[in-house]
């Protein structure tokens, strides 16, 4: 692993609870949660982290400008301030998840922003494919604050178990120095800052050797690197140079907090689709099994089916449910050869290569792309078919046909195609719940 730094973090100074100020990470927000947010404390951090909206892609100028402004007011003001001394940030969740209660305990430190890609000592490893529009609005905003608002979320290993238990010990021993309770997704966030060089070097040396897999936060981790070939573009940039450091909250793969959601896909645009049209478009690729009921008993039926790749298939006219399933196993072997199994065999990569580029786009829209949306819930799916934007897309412009429901990407097939340097496709995991944008903030200057 890249080695792993305490850092002065920039930090709010209302006092231990920063519930009001804190935000979800930008690329679950829309106009309407951002102004809820606003509307609680016109410091919260969404003020600068969302200057423009949709994310997804760049916006105007000045919206960057006013975040830039905003984030420097605050410091100005003492609303924000950096910490004298270098820290790491204990960080723990305690959250709802399918009906239990769940406690996902990690660290929040710097790493060396290193190019991806294995290396001796331990690499930092994408998992997913990333898109272009929000590494440009990362990337304008990061150049208006000079600042890292929110961390990336980095998995490594930790088979030993050492760091989850050494993090989880610092937690038992005392009160967390600040909490905030998430309204969004209502998600208790609190933390320990922990500045004596015993405890840093322990988990410094517990993560030796390990590399990192980015969770979440690729088009972060992107932007930063670009960041920093910018600056190196125009000129030295020191050793010790802030930008040569990216704040991450590393969770071990041992810890017993650690979930993963659905990403679902909703999929429309499509000028030739009916239910019909893909019903028969389909015949040669897919098998039908007709499910009773709505969207909800759809999701039990791919939550209980034992098949492999059992997908299910919502029409949102007909509003007809259906568990599909590819007539052949292991369906891309022969286009994808050289990928692992684990990689063709991902529901996602069924979806996007078989049904949706071997299907959808040549048979039903005339080779033209499909429009996607991927929420993470099946009421996200359903708010989205009746014409909303959410944070996973949707709204004006998009005409939403089908649903495509599917289980939580395996942990141990994340780590396999990771490990083969094999990326998935975008928005294959959802690691529940996001973390918190506002309890701690990278200055890069």
């Amino acid at each position: 692993m890249p080695q792993v730094f305490p850092f002065r973090a920039v930090q709010f100074t209302l006092g231990s609870d920063v519930s009001a100020v804190v935000a979800p990470p930008y690329d679950v927000l829309d106009v309407k949660a951002k102004q809820r947010l606003l509307g609680r404390s016109a410091e919260n951090i969404v003020g600068v982290d969302l200057p423009h909206v949709p994310p997804k892609e760049l916006g105007p100028a000045s919206s960057y400008e006013e975040a830039g402004r905003r984030y420097r007011h605050m410091l100005e003001a003492g609303k924000l301030a950096r910490r004298g001394k270098p820290a790491m940030f204990a960080n723990r969740q305690t959250f709802e998840f399918e009906g239990a209660t769940h406690q996902r305990c990690g660290m929040a430190a710097t790493v060396n922003a290193v190019s991806f890609g294995t290396r001796e000592g331990g690499g930092i490893l994408p998992h997913e494919e990333t898109f272009s529009g929000p590494k440009e609005d990362r990337l304008a905003l990061m150049n208006a604050t000079r600042a890292q608002l929110s961390p990336i979320f980095g998995l490594h290993a930790d088979e030993s178990g050492a760091a989850t238990t050494l993090v989880r010990s610092i937690m038992a021993s005392r009160k967390p120095d600040t909490t905030a309770r998430m309204d969004y997704d209502k998600v208790l966030h609190e933390v320990w800052a922990i500045e004596d060089e015993a405890t840093i070097g322990a988990y410094q040396n517990a993560l030796a050797g390990e590399d990192i897999f980015i969770a979440d936060g690729h088009h972060r981790y992107n932007t930063q690197l670009n960041y920093l070939k910018q600056l190196e573009s125009k000129g030295a940039v020191g050793a010790d140079h802030a930008a040569r450091r990216c704040m991450m909250v590393l969770i071990g793969m041992s810890d017993p907090g650690l979930v993963i959601g659905p990403t679902h896909r909703v999929l429309g645009g499509m000028k030739g689709y009916s239910l019909d049209a893909f019903r028969a478009a389909a015949a040669d690729q897919l098998r039908f099994e007709a499910v009773a009921g709505d969207a909800n008993a759809l999701n039990a039926a791919v939550k209980g089916s034992k098949t492999e790749n059992s997908i299910g298939f919502y029409d949102f006219a007909s509003r007809q449910a259906f568990l599909v399933t590819p007539l052949t196993a292991d369906p891309l072997a022969h286009r994808f050869s050289a990928k692992p199994r684990e990689w063709r065999t991902l529901d996602v990569a069924i979806i996007q290569y078989l049904i949706v580029e071997g299907i959808c786009q040549p048979r039903l829209n005339g080779g033209d792309e499909v429009k996607w949306a991927f929420p993470h819930s099946v009421a996200e799916v359903l708010e989205i078919a009746r014409g909303s934007e959410t944070g996973a897309g949707g709204g004006k412009g998009f005409v939403p046909q089908m649903a495509l429901i599917v289980k939580p990407t395996p942990l141990d097939a994340v780590r396999a195609v990771s490990r083969a340097n094999e990326l998935m496709p975008q928005k294959s995991t959802f690691f529940y719940p996001k973390l918190a944008t506002g309890l701690f903030v990278n200055p890069l200057e």
